[in-house]
């Protein structure tokens, strides 16, 4: 029982070293955007959003895992960790590039200028989608008494993805982009991100499966 416990404390670390990592680097690429081809439709999304349903993923198996509070510290520690990179990046930009650095100050600047806002406006969407995530994922957990995985992990991320991507696209884009421009944004963000949703399903059965005799499972 000990060596389960340990087990189950050492994957709730590894869990959320995933979470941070996921989240920090979808501010970093946010930057770039892209168009992705899936055969009926063409997304044009920031790259920001191709790790960032992770987050999503993940905080939706340690909330089954693990628990409401333990999910809620996991992104509070995501939050401190992007207020820790939007410093560091601000640092980065005040000092001046020797001039036989492979960076120079104008790449730099190109990369990273926005990075703040973007970080700044990911923040906003990121504390107010997940906290919902969270929130929505054990409202269907207590109503179906544990039942039903798939729709607290569908049901949830679609209501906290929906409100991520418009708050994202409203913030940076509102006075840049004009109101059709916005909307498909949010559209083809959201969207995009809830056919990864589809995927996250049935790998949160999996790893519960192959989890569930070996360590204990939270009850709520």
């Amino acid at each position: 029982m000990e060596n389960d416990q340990k087990i189950k404390e050492h994957f709730y670390h590894i869990l959320s070293a995933v979470f941070i990592a996921s989240l920090v680097t979808c501010n970093l690429i946010a930057n770039k955007f892209v168009t992705v081809d899936l055969g009926f439709k063409v997304f044009v999304v920031s790259a920001g959003i191709l790790p960032y349903p992770i987050t999503f993923l993940v905080t939706d198996l340690i909330s089954e895992l693990y628990g409401q509070q333990k999910a809620n510290r996991a992104v509070a520690s995501g939050f401190i960790a992007s207020i820790f990179v939007l410093i560091f990046l601000w640092l980065g930009g005040i000092f001046t590039a020797i001039p036989d650095s492979v960076v120079s100050d104008q790449t730099y600047n190109a990369v990273f200028r926005n990075a703040w806002r973007i970080i700044a406006a990911s923040m906003v969407a990121y504390l107010i989608a997940q906290f919902i995530d969270v929130r929505i994922f054990h409202f269907w957990k207590k109503l179906t008494n544990g039942k039903h995985l798939w729709l607290r992990n569908n049901g949830s991320t679609i209501a906290s993805q929906l409100v991520d991507t418009t708050l994202v696209i409203c913030i940076l884009f509102i006075g840049v982009w004009d109101s059709k421009q916005i909307l498909n944004g949010i559209i083809d963000g959201w969207l995009f991100k809830m056919l990864i949703a589809l995927i996250d399903t049935p790998i949160i059965y999996g790893v519960i499966y192959l989890l569930k005799n070996k360590i204990p499972i939270h009850q709520e």
